[in-house]
């Protein structure tokens, strides 16, 4: 399935609700968001159809996100569904509160990776972040991930005066546990506009303070599905990425549509514009019908996000579209 660019869409991320059981200020106001009726929100089966036909499409893996996609109820079932669709590859992001419950039944029911959120290791300053008492239930999910035998791979976003006094600190703790991080630039979407991201480059020009001679691994080729590109630093062992939406776009690459937990197919993540699968699903289309409605879409896919240079963005909250 290609768009008008001539990019395979082979991936698509799955908002699975806009509930979360944290409050991360760059992502959801302090009170909260008028979460969605019950009754708007996909079900499962709408939720697999939708996956099964664009798997048909080309879509190749899944990254089940929310919200929390850990606070909706049945999620293991929900994967052990997707995974009934050959040669799916099932991810997850999440904040970690949860995954030690769950992680055995997820590794069961078919999840091969998972990336978890982890922007600190200061108790303080999780809950200043997040307005929880949590860091302690993180950790622990990690853990358990690990030895679960999951793929997993830990996401920070370094932001001005609240964690970026941590990098280094993060990055060992990542070493020590045996598993990549990657940094992510703050993107301005909703409350995002709030706070100051810290620039990839001034991010490896610290590492390199610590670690010494920095490489991008691979010829900097994005591995994964993703856009995150590796470096190797000298005196690290371990994989370091960086995800650089606002210095080193990598729009020309994208790879990936989005499906909103009411049923939006969002064809960019900075962009407003897409397609309610919603209301088809529930008006009898056929899978041919949709599968149309869905390469249409993908057609008009932008050509690259406006950061930056227009205040013409979606104005919902990251944990509204799912990330």
């Amino acid at each position: 399935m290609k768009d008008s660019y001539g990019r395979s869409i082979d991936y698509l991320r799955i908002s699975l609700t806009d509930k979360c059981n944290l409050r991360c200020g760059y992502c959801m106001p302090e009170n909260g968001i008028n979460e969605l009726p019950h009754d708007e929100i996909l079900t499962s089966r709408e939720i697999v159809r939708i996956a099964s036909i664009m798997h048909d499409m080309g879509v190749m893996k899944v990254r089940l996100t929310g919200g929390e996609p850990l606070v909706r109820r049945g999620v293991a079932g929900f994967v052990r569904e997707l995974s009934e669709i050959p040669k799916l590859e099932i991810a997850m992001t999440t904040n970690g509160m949860r995954l030690g419950e769950f992680v055995a039944e997820l590794k069961e029911a078919g999840l091969s990776s998972v990336n978890i959120s982890l922007d600190t290791l200061n108790e303080d300053t999780f809950k200043r972040l997040t307005g929880a008492d949590g860091l302690k239930s993180v950790l622990k999910g990690i853990d358990s991930a690990v030895e679960a035998g999951l793929r997993v791979k830990l996401n920070c976003v370094p932001i001005e005066g609240i964690n970026d006094d941590e990098i280094t600190a993060l990055t060992g703790y990542a070493k020590e546990i045996g598993v990549p991080i990657r940094f992510i630039e703050l993107m301005p979407i909703g409350c995002g506009i709030r706070y100051k991201g810290i620039p990839t480059d001034k991010l490896i020009a610290r590492l390199k303070e610590t670690y010494g001679e920095a490489k991008p691994s691979e010829s900097k080729v994005r591995t994964e599905s993703g856009p995150a590109v590796y470096y190797g630093f000298k005196g690290y062992r371990g994989r370091i990425g960086f995800i650089s939406p606002m210095t080193h776009s990598f729009c020309d690459s994208c790879n990936r549509a989005r499906l909103t937990a009411e049923g939006f197919l969002k064809l960019c993540l900075y962009h407003p514009y897409g397609l309610d699968l919603k209301t088809p699903l529930r008006s009898g289309v056929t899978d041919e019908e949709l599968g149309r409605l869905i390469a249409e879409a993908i057609g008009n896919k932008p050509k690259a996000h406006s950061f930056g240079l227009t205040d013409m963005g979606d104005s919902r909250k990251m944990v509204q579209i799912g990330g």
